[in-house]
């Protein structure tokens, strides 16, 4: 962790100099999603050993289930967390979804091995479903006010479920079932190539992202310090015991799910907001805040947990 974030810290720099930021960021962010991270995950299984091709319907199982549970807490206690009717929605997302993409792949590759970015995109085909589904509606809020209409909205989430990303994770999930383990190197080895873009470049991204936050946002407030604690620690933990108990799943799949959902808080977020129209402040605050935690959070509920 102390070598993300280091990586974090040199994104910061930048963007404080101005190498990074604006219309850089967001082209480079774009790289990042639609070619560089397909890459990644597609080359988890051309590398080494294939993954367990056992654990396809074991992970999509126990991530349905991670976010029927999420779903129903991000409905139902963000009014306890505030009194702004209009903040209940981006509280409900912050509680909900974790920054699968940029961190939680790189998280999980630097703990349990580059083949486990496999079983981290099976888990992020649940993510990414509800994220442009249940996650929008949180968003928009009960108002239903939206810069887009239904029809438009609609075209949009199909868009998302056939993104360069998640036919990556189709992809690779058909090579894993098939047992398909004779890629040529001259594709293998250049999709490699290209995936170890992604790590370093995602982090110099959320550096850069950080260093245009006004002062205001460093600081905090109550209620963003509450949804943090329940985003990187109580959530995580008590999904992660529930999942324990229950006894359904290996122990790798329970700790790479628990793993996946202590990320902070997706960066989908503050896209989303912007896209319907919202205030960005609080997603951004708590954005924020859940990265810098998480440099803490994330080791200890590896020690503590796994």
């Amino acid at each position: 962790m102390m070598t993300l974030f280091a990586i974090v810290v040199v994104g910061y720099l930048a963007g404080k100099l101005e190498y990074m930021g604006g219309s850089f960021d967001k082209r480079l962010s774009k790289l990042v999603i639609d070619i560089t991270c397909p890459a990644l995950i597609l080359s988890s299984a051309m590398t080494g050993d294939l993954p367990d091709r056992r654990l396809i319907l074991p992970l999509l199982l126990i991530s349905t289930i991670t976010y029927i549970i999420l779903a129903v807490v991000a409905i139902f206690l963000p009014r306890y967390i505030t009194k702004k009717k209009t903040d209940e929605g981006v509280i409900g997302f912050a509680l909900m979804f974790g920054n699968v993409g940029f961190m939680g792949y790189p998280v999980v590759a630097s703990i349990f091995g580059h083949e486990a970015i496999f079983y981290a995109a099976v888990l992020n085909v649940v993510n990414t479903f509800a994220v442009f589904t249940i996650g929008t509606m949180l968003v928009v809020g009960d108002n239903g006010e939206s810069l887009q209409t239904e029809e438009h909205r609609s075209r949009f989430q199909k868009k998302v479920l056939y993104s360069t990303p998640m036919l990556a994770a189709y992809i690779t999930m058909l090579i894993v079932a098939l047992g398909i383990d004779n890629i040529p190197s001259a594709i293998s080895q250049p999709l490699t190539m290209i995936g170890n873009i992604t790590v370093p470049a995602a982090l110099l991204i959320i550096g850069s992202s950080m260093s245009n936050l006004p002062l205001r946002a460093l600081l905090g407030n109550a209620t963003v310090f509450i949804t943090s604690l329940l985003r990187l620690a109580i959530l995580p933990v008590g999904i992660h015991y529930l999942f324990v108990e229950l006894g359904w799943f290996s122990p790798l799949v329970v700790n790479i799910n628990t793993l996946v959902i202590a990320m902070p808080v997706a960066t989908y977020g503050t896209i989303l907001c912007l896209r319907h129209g919202k205030d960005t402040s609080l997603i951004t605050e708590v954005t924020f805040v859940t990265t810098i935690l998480s440099m803490i959070t994330i080791p200890l509920l590896v020690t503590l947990l796994f």
